[in-house]
């Protein structure tokens, strides 16, 4: 199978701008058209229009941008296309595409942010950061504010996935999300992977 797949596959297209290493990349469809973003060591964010595979959009930062994602919060509350990004450092910045500018700011980690994943459930309203200061943190995007801290990993917390589906040992006990019942998983370089209840803000596994 191996063999075959060699055999048949072939590269599609290539988006070449950056003159460093390229650490994070995220995929959205926007009016239709498909969007790639890019973060870089150059310091860079770029978005790129996959169907032309042409760089449509770029900002210049003061550090090396380590995370990118298209914010599902924008786009399906206010149909604006808005990258949500980090620099290697401890803030959380967006950046509203169509006016090529900084939208808002989430300040809290103290060490540089390794990760950024939204909610999905509630439109992506809650977005989910991992930072080297060994913990990762609840923000509620519509109200910019930081809901909770998790903290039981001993190094940096390098990526987090949120469970698409509900628990069904809620109990419909009301938590800091309103008990939603959906649990985050996250992983470390203390060499594990932990499940936790975002209701309770317990770690289950």
């Amino acid at each position: 199978m191996l063999n075959i797949f060699r055999s048949s596959s072939k590269l599609i297209k290539a988006f070449t701008g950056h003159t460093k290493c390229v650490y994070k990349i995220d995929y959205s469809t926007f009016n239709d058209n498909q969007l790639l973003c890019s973060g870089s060591a150059d310091c860079t964010m770029r978005v790129w229009d996959v169907d032309t595979n042409k760089q449509i959009q770029s900002s210049v930062h003061s550090d090396s941008v380590y995370c990118v994602k298209f914010s599902s919060y924008h786009y399906y509350n206010h149909h604006r296309n808005v990258i949500c990004f980090s620099l290697y450092d401890d803030t959380i910045r967006f950046w509203d595409i169509e006016h090529n500018q900084q939208s808002q700011v989430f300040n809290g980690h103290t060490d540089s942010i390794c990760c950024i994943e939204f909610s999905s459930f509630n439109n992506g309203r809650y977005l989910y950061s991992g930072s080297e200061d060994q913990s990762f943190r609840l923000w509620d995007v519509e109200t910019s504010k930081s809901l909770h801290v998790f903290y039981g990993h001993q190094e940096r917390v390098s990526c987090i996935d949120v469970s698409p589906l509900q628990s069904n040992n809620n109990n419909g006990n009301i938590g800091v999300i309103g008990g939603n019942g959906y649990s985050i998983c996250s992983g470390s370089w203390d060499n594990t992977i932990r499940i936790w209840d975002i209701e309770t803000t317990k770690q289950l596994i």
